[in-house]
């Protein structure tokens, strides 16, 4: 009689992360191997975002989707499972479409930059999702650290961490890269 191979913790992992039903206003993420559940941002989380959005929407060279809270399936390292990770903001280029009939997890080919905005684990923001993003080979990652009275640009992904990292205090500019060559302006957040 064949036996079925028995799964490994890892698969179990995924397996109980993918059937987690969180409670309404909470998303779920897995990164690294750990479930992290967060409940809904307050409202300066959603003021720093929305002053990302605008200035990215209305300055990029590029003409950019937006969306906000898409699940993004990624390569993960060592023995974890899958990454489900879903940034704050997700841009890429209109004309790619990306988000039009795309899954609840989508893979990250063809996104320009993701933005986090630090909330009650901001670590996860700093490392853990920096890592992920890096080894997905999403070419910029911008963190606003709200703790640290910052904003980071994350750039030439390679391997398990972005090569590049340029940041400036609230209230001054941060040049933003091709495909969106502008600079941002920080004055709001301050």
């Amino acid at each position: 009689m064949a036996h079925e191979p028995t799964p490994t913790q890892e698969e179990l992992l995924l397996e109980s992360f993918l059937a987690l039903k969180t409670p309404e206003g909470f998303k779920a993420e897995l990164i690294e191997g750990e479930i992290v559940v967060s409940p809904a941002p307050d409202g300066e989380h959603e003021d720093y975002l929305s002053t990302v959005i605008r200035q990215v929407l209305r300055q990029s060279r590029t003409d950019m989707d937006s969306s906000g809270n898409k699940g993004l399936l990624m390569r993960s390292g060592g023995l974890c499972p899958k990454n489900h990770v879903i940034p704050d903001v997700t841009f890429a280029p209109r004309e790619l479409r990306l988000f039009r009939g795309a899954p609840s997890w989508m893979p990250c080919a063809g996104v320009a930059m993701v933005v986090e905005v630090t909330s009650t684990r901001a670590d996860v923001d700093r490392i853990a999702k920096r890592h992920c993003y890096a080894r997905a080979g999403i070419p910029l990652y911008l963190l606003v650290d709200r703790e640290q009275g910052t904003v980071t640009l994350h750039s030439d992904p390679s391997g398990e961490d972005f090569g590049d990292a340029h940041s400036t205090a609230f209230g001054k500019s941060l040049p933003l890269p091709p495909p969106f060559s502008f600079d941002l302006e920080t004055s709001e957040f301050a």
